[in-house]
């Protein structure tokens, strides 16, 4: 089979790789679309290593066809599925433990499904786990125009509450309006604290941090929880502690892919148990910004490091 590698400048070349081999717990999936995150930015970088035990390279959810499974399996060959990865996305096959495979809900294509894994289940974590989000609560989540916040936006208006999101443009603004995003912050024209102030926040989810963060944990309503997954925005901040801890205001560091496969499996069956009927209602829908060949997934991470996308980066296999 062949897979992207990574060669010594950073270039991305589609190269030829031992097939996949699997263990008796794992099935195959013959990749039709994968789909990107920055995540692959990171590790194209250098910066973001595969845990240990997936493929050296990127590629966090795919979608495709089952070609082989272990016996007893809820799967059988020929399932069309999608399948949440500790990396090896960007390929022609994959070996994956059973658990981390879900059923493509109805009606949707390789490439939509291939989008889902990655985005909603870090957001149903973190939301409604890690942040356990209630019904009627008010959700602040940052870069609302992102795929994580596509799937963010549309799991938290699914449970009835209010978004409060950023853009940086109003291009981007329309888009997660039409998401059903209730509050919208340009981040280059506004500022967010002052904002948030005005609609304090019970839940968070934070890809960003930086210097600003402590000003905004302290517009959380008592008892908020914030979520941050990720430090785009920078890695140190300045809390007032007094006002932190008097407000039992919770901070709260999450990150999927480090967590083991048993405990994903565990979060995609609850998302799936939880979701999607919504998905194949149609109620829930995945954002695609741009289809690529994966011969030139070089192009599509151009597209995520310029920010220009609006949904999600799909790279077509087969």
């Amino acid at each position: 089979m062949h897979a992207i590698l990574i060669k010594e400048n950073r270039e991305l070349v589609w190269t030829e790789v031992p097939d996949p081999v699997p263990t008796d717990d794992q099935v195959i999936i013959d990749i039709h679309a994968a789909a990107l995150n920055r995540a692959d930015l990171l590790q194209r970088m250098g910066q973001y290593p595969p845990p240990p035990g997936w493929p050296d390279w990127m590629g966090l959810e795919a979608a495709g066809v089952i070609s082989h499974a272990p016996t007893g399996s809820r799967w059988n060959i020929g399932d069309k599925v999608c399948t949440l990865l500790g990396g090896g996305g960007y390929a022609e096959k994959v070996a994956v433990p059973q658990g981390m495979v879900l059923p493509i809900p109805q009606g949707m294509s390789f490439v939509e499904a291939a989008a889902i894994p990655e985005a909603f289940t870090t957001s149903f974590l973190n939301l409604c786990i890690e942040g356990q989000m209630q019904q009627g609560d008010t959700v602040f989540i940052q870069a609302g125009a992102s795929g994580l916040g596509m799937a963010a936006i549309q799991l938290t208006k699914a449970m009835g509450n209010k978004v409060v999101t950023t853009v940086s443009s109003d291009e981007k603004a329309q888009f997660v309006k039409s998401l059903g995003a209730d509050v919208i912050i340009n981040r280059k024209t506004q500022d967010i604290a002052t904002i948030l102030a005005e609609h304090p926040a019970d839940v968070a989810l934070d890809c960003v941090a930086g210097p600003d963060l402590g000003r905004c944990l302290a517009t959380m309503s008592r008892g908020g929880r914030w979520v941050v997954i990720a430090t785009l925005g920078g890695k140190t901040t300045e809390i007032d502690m007094n006002d932190f801890f008097r407000r039992g205001v919770r901070l709260i560091g999450s990150t999927l892919r480090s967590r083991t496969d048993t405990m994903k499996s565990d979060i995609l069956a609850k998302l799936e148990s939880q979701f999607w009927p919504a998905f194949s209602q149609g109620k829930i829908k995945v954002i695609i910004h741009q289809t690529l060949p994966i011969t030139e997934a070089a192009q599509a991470h151009d597209i995520l490091q310029s920010n220009a996308n609006m949904g999600k980066v799909v790279l077509t296999v087969q």
